[in-house]
């Protein structure tokens, strides 16, 4: 999908919320303490149910939760298990740190190692889903799902000539300075799934390969540069760009369209456009629990993923449409959502889209090592450019 959602409803959570909840062995005098980190703003989707896990196992656990970027994380555990010490739990996280912490060597390998503890989880994924869940190659379990995008999103009333290929929205922008913007990949979804479906637009002649097979896509954004104002840090910030009216137009996914309009930080009457033969890139979040983490914890944390992967819980994630639709498990639909949930994707749902993710082929993304270097050379050759 990831920028965590802090200017949006993820306000409403502050920087560091600690809500009680349970989880731990019978034997313990009190509730073992989780820390949670979340980079991808999945707790926008899953609060509910760890509210849920806290109401059935009231003496179990006592978690804490915090925000903060994606790019940041990985640096952070790094030190933090070098020092002994181990401070974080459990991350929430999109494929951008799951595959710099991949890389690195961050994350508990939990399957095969420990699959007995996670009886036929496997099975439970759909089929997007689970082509998603191997990105993970073990690591983490994943815990949402979106088929993305890029999607291009605009103000109807400033843009009348709406691009549907990459050199289409070149020249809109070069005519209309400053009024297109992305984020920077690294730390936003839409800006991460602009970049790796570029090559698809392009016909690159490898779009696994950042570094070698993506001549076209480098050309290209060196060219749109030139009329682009600034990257944002996040998605957030872009999107109050875009319903303040300092921008006319951006890229997005299926969620971050839904989710700003549904919380009127975007006007419900903004478009979205596809481009022509596009293919889809795929986006997820994951569960990952750093190495470090003491055994009894583990057992725990094994307990409250796979909670969290029930259909029950799993329905909780249709939210505000901000992962949309955001299950990853087989059969769950939107009418055994909360009726909230079904409210908002009725009134800021796009009927379109069924047709669009039938129409387009899909694709996951980038591996780790392809995705870091991709982020890296996006900073290197594009960013510090502004």
């Amino acid at each position: 999908m990831t920028t965590p959602r802090s200017l949006l409803k993820r306000l409403t959570l502050g920087g560091t919320v600690i809500l009680g909840l349970a989880g731990a062995a019978a034997a313990q005098a009190s509730p073992a303490q989780i820390n949670i980190v979340d980079v991808a703003g999945n707790l926008a989707l899953t609060q509910k149910a760890f509210q849920s896990f806290q109401a059935l196992h009231p003496d179990l656990v006592h978690f804490t939760y915090t925000n903060a970027p994606a790019p940041q994380l990985p640096g952070k555990i790094k030190a933090m298990q070098a020092a002994g010490r181990a401070d974080i739990d459990l991350v929430l996280t999109g494929t951008d740190a799951l595959a710099a912490g991949i890389k690195q060597g961050l994350w508990l390998k939990l399957l095969p190692e420990h699959h007995a503890d996670f009886p036929g989880v496997l099975d439970k994924y759909a089929p997007g889903p689970m082509k998603m869940q191997g990105l993970a190659q073990g690591y983490g379990l994943e815990v949402t799902y979106m088929p993305a995008g890029p999607l291009l999103e605009y103000n109807p009333a400033k843009v009348k000539d709406v691009p549907h290929t990459p050199a289409q929205l070149l020249k809109w922008c070069q005519a209309h300075p400053n009024r297109f913007i992305y984020a920077r990949p690294a730390n936003s979804g839409p800006g991460r799934t602009f970049l790796m479906g570029l090559p698809y637009l392009l016909g690159d002649k490898d779009p696994s390969d950042p570094v070698h097979g993506w001549d076209k896509t480098w050309a290209f954004l060196k060219k749109l540069n030139g009329c682009v104002p600034y990257y944002p840090g996040g998605t957030s910030v872009l999107m109050k760009e875009l319903g303040s009216g300092s921008r006319d137009m951006t890229v997005t996914v299926t969620g971050w369209d839904i989710d700003p309009r549904a919380l009127g930080v975007v006007p419900a009457d903004y478009k979205v456009a596809h481009f022509d033969n596009m293919t889809w890139v795929n986006d997820a979040h994951y569960m990952v629990i750093p190495k470090g983490v003491s055994q009894a914890k583990q057992k725990l944390l094994f307990k409250i993923m796979n909670f969290m992967l029930e259909p029950k819980q799993q329905a909780m994630t249709f939210d505000d449409g901000y992962f949309y639709p955001g299950p990853a498990v087989k059969g769950v639909t939107i009418d055994q959502a909360p009726q909230h949930s079904q409210d908002v994707i009725k009134k800021f749902g796009r009927p379109e889209y069924a047709e669009w993710l039938a129409k387009f082929p899909h694709t996951v993304p980038l591996d780790a090592t392809a995705m870091v270097a991709a982020f890296h050379k996006w900073d290197a050759d594009i960013g510090s450019l502004k």
